[in-house]
């Protein structure tokens, strides 16, 4: 493995840092930033302003206007578009739209990719991704799902309920898994494509989350004979988990990668804080209890980005990387709510407001260690390898 950053890699970094700093963070204290996240008219601001650095979707192939960057790549440069949460929304590469483009990429056919990836890579429309359902449907175990959709001669009809599904409010279309009955059988999960607005896909609320940093928030969706044709189907007809490891095995690294930036934003403002600030005849970072707390976020930061790089290199040498992913999503979610949480502790009350980014950072990190699996449900699995090795 060789860690060093390619020249152009480097020069891309240094680019998307300066955009970051210089043109997205003065929107931070922008009124239609709102408890449910950035409005569609702050979003467009935003990607209109990628756009013009040409940092707009940079995940996604050149022919779709994109920058083609590899696993490792994004790594570097996610970074730096965390920094400021507004960040993957001005660059259009934050969940869920990162991942939905990522697997449309691979698995959609030309005529899905046209209708539907061209229009989400280039900001037009942004997407929503409904698996997860409210008890006792599916969450942490994708065996409970509970949505079905019923062969009706060359449509598919849907009915179900969802919900923590980020990004539906406003969405211009939608990925759904549900199971799949074909003249009465089950044959499997299925994902399924469709427009939005449409008939049949009803947003009955908005949730009220802790987490603030997702356009759209998090909505309950109800399908109610929802009608899609068969050339909506996304890979095979009961391939639908198969292709969801194809979306969630690199979504869960590049949240770890956004999360990063954000971490490091925290941090960064704290260690500013606390060479500022004295206390006791002494600057805050000459005390042990601050000092040794903030050396702490360094190793944590370090240790998170080494597990990031690794399991990127992994994808990119074409291994499947799902042990490794599921490793780097509780190393990483975890380090960075510490590294978050000791910043926070560090500048005291002024860590607590809303005046400075470290308390909405704080929010929105732990939320991390609960979505794309929670750090419980990544180490049962992990100990489940372990008790088939034996």
């Amino acid at each position: 493995m060789d860690f060093s950053i390619p020249a152009d890699l480097v020069s891309l970094r240094d680019r998307t840092r300066d955009f970051v700093r210089n043109q997205v963070i003065p929107f931070e204290n922008d009124p239609r930033r709102t408890a449910h996240g950035p409005t569609d008219d702050l979003r467009r601001e935003l990607n209109a302003l990628a756009r013009k650095a040409g940092l707009l979707a940079p995940q996604v192939e050149e022919r779709w206007g994109g920058l083609a960057l590899s696993h490792v790549g994004r790594a570097v440069v996610f970074e730096e578009a965390g920094y400021s949460m507004l960040g993957p929304i001005a660059m259009h590469c934050a969940a869920p739209d990162e991942g939905n483009m990522h697997l449309m990429g691979i698995v959609g056919t030309e005529a899905q990719q046209s209708r539907w990836l061209s229009r989400l890579a280039s900001a037009e429309i942004r997407s929503c991704f409904c698996m997860t359902e409210p008890a006792p449907g599916a969450g942490s175990d994708p065996g409970l799902l509970q949505s079905v959709a019923v062969r009706d001669g060359s449509d598919f009809v849907i009915n179900g309920h969802k919900w923590l599904i980020t990004g539906a409010d406003g969405a211009g279309m939608a990925i759904i898994m549900a199971r799949t009955l074909v003249d009465g059988s089950d044959v499997g999960a299925t994902m399924f494509m469709t427009d939005l607005p449409t008939p049949g896909f009803e947003i009955e609320r908005l949730l009220d989350s802790i987490d603030s940093s997702f356009c759209g928030g998090h909505a309950e969706v109800r399908f109610r004979d929802l009608r899609v044709p068969e050339s909506a189907v996304l890979g095979e007809v009961g391939g639908g988990f198969r292709y969801a490891q194809v979306r969630l095995v690199p979504a869960r690294l590049t949240h770890c990668m956004r999360w990063l930036g954000a971490a490091r934003r925290a941090h960064d403002i704290a260690v500013d804080y606390a060479n500022r600030r004295s206390a006791f005849g002494s600057r805050l970072i000459d005390h042990q209890g601050v000092g040794f707390a903030l050396a702490d976020n360094e190793i944590d930061l370090h240790s998170a980005r080494l597990s990031i790089w690794h399991t990127a290199w992994l994808l990119d040498q074409g291994q499947r990387g799902n042990r490794e992913s599921s490793m780097a999503k509780v190393l990483c979610s975890e380090a960075i709510y510490r590294v978050v949480d000791r910043s926070m502790q560090a500048m005291g009350g002024l860590g607590l407001t809303a005046d400075t980014e470290v308390s909405k950072i704080f929010r929105d990190v732990r939320a991390f260690r609960v979505y794309d699996g929670p750090s419980e449900v990544h180490r049962w699995s992990l100990a489940r390898r372990l008790g088939r090795s034996h």
